[in-house]
């Protein structure tokens, strides 16, 4: 399956706004230069979603691309979210108005949009997977692929019940790279082991990765003084073998110009970039606010299961993010968690953690901090 010729995609989840405060007022008319200067510079794969933007994002793709731009010189693709499914004709409601939104007959790629330990019992019970194959015999899907937002585990169990997919979009970037909480290394693993296509999704970790600690930013100025900031880390993604393309929600034409500047003629990052990679996320982590090595000797014993340090590794994350980037991945990770796992807020405060940490970490108090981050404003809590 060919996704695209170059390996940047648009993401057109954080396009620029007229007003910051309101997703839905997008700025159009920068929107059509974008989209204009990144076709005349190769690239051709665009990626929008039911909700983004406010529910507007669709609408912008076609009036920013499909309206102004031939069928056959781009790729767009759309997903179904299992929020929005409440019984069987959802489905089709939702899709045609898809196509009506966007303005095409049909769609390149669409996608089961965040399959998690969650969503999949909607997926199933509304036989989405059946569903969407069904519009890829009809012509109206050309390729039918998911994005995944949970462990492993769940992927293989995934990939291995559902071999029609042709494609699999996972967050990965150096930062997530190996942390305990979202597994990027592993979830890649997987997909590569099943040799199912890539797609990556967060590789500037929206926008966190453009912004690193002022000791990071001069080590990569000092090694590359030309390359940006978000250069590293969508190189780092795409260099992976099983990658097939990276999508950046570029929020305008500064941004644009950058990502397809250097991915244009791409470069694999080099052995002695992962080395200043390496050393970056040393770097940004030793900024953390729980500084957990991940051992998990807390866990064995936990008469609540409670999976301490994969939910201190999505707080660290949490706490990295940009200010004011608006909707994280964190929560969603915690909440999948927690269906199988205890919640932070279970702890009851017996000790045993506390007494094997290598660290000598206040982990009650800690989990305490988890719980108000993660499940504040959640009922039941």
């Amino acid at each position: 399956m060919i996704l695209s010729e170059k390996k940047l995609g648009f993401g057109l989840m954080r396009l620029p706004l007229l007003d910051k405060d309101d997703p839905a007022k997008i700025d159009i008319e920068q929107v059509k230069q974008m989209v204009d200067t990144f076709l005349e510079r190769g690239f051709t794969y665009f990626d929008t979603a039911w909700m983004y933007c406010g529910f507007q994002s669709e609408n912008a793709a076609k009036e920013a691309l499909v309206s102004r731009h031939p069928r056959e010189s781009f790729t767009l693709a759309t997903k179904l979210h299992a929020a929005f499914i409440e019984k069987m004709e959802d489905r089709d409601r939702i899709f045609n108005e898809q196509r009506e939104k966007t303005g095409v007959d049909y769609f390149d790629f669409y996608l089961l949009h965040d399959i998690n330990s969650n969503s999949i019992e909607t997926y199933n019970k509304m036989e989405c997977f059946s569903w969407l194959m069904d519009k890829k015999e009809q012509g109206l899907v050309k390729h039918m692929g998911f994005s995944f937002h949970d462990g492993p585990e769940l992927l293989d169990r995934v990939l291995t019940e559902h071999p029609e997919f042709e494609f699999v979009q996972l967050q990965i970037n150096y930062l997530d790279w190996d942390s305990v909480g979202v597994r990027s290394r592993e979830c890649y693993e997987v997909a590569a082991k099943h040799h199912i296509p890539v797609i990556v999704m967060e590789p500037v970790k929206g926008g966190t990765l453009a912004n690193v600690p002022e000791k990071v930013e001069h080590m990569f100025k000092a090694y590359a003084p030309d390359k940006s900031i978000p250069s590293w880390a969508v190189r780092f993604a795409a260099s992976l073998d099983n990658v097939k393309l990276v999508l950046s929600g570029m929020s305008d034409m500064e941004q644009l110009l950058d990502n397809t500047d250097y991915m244009n003629h791409f470069e694999p990052v080099k052995e002695e970039e992962l080395d200043c990679i390496k050393k970056a996320v040393v770097a940004i982590n030793s900024t953390i606010a729980i500084p957990c090595t991940g051992c998990s000797y807390c866990t064995d014993g936990c008469p609540m299961n409670i999976q301490i340090p994969k939910y201190f590794s999505l707080y660290n994350a949490e706490l990295q993010e940009m200010e004011g980037k608006g909707w994280t991945p964190q929560g969603g990770y915690y909440d999948n968690l927690t269906k199988t796992f205890g919640k932070a807020s279970d702890c009851i405060a017996c000790g045993q953690c506390e007494d094997v940490c290598p660290q000598h970490l206040s982990i009650i108090e800690y989990l305490k901090n988890v719980a108000e981050r993660f499940e504040a404003n959640k009922e039941g809590c």
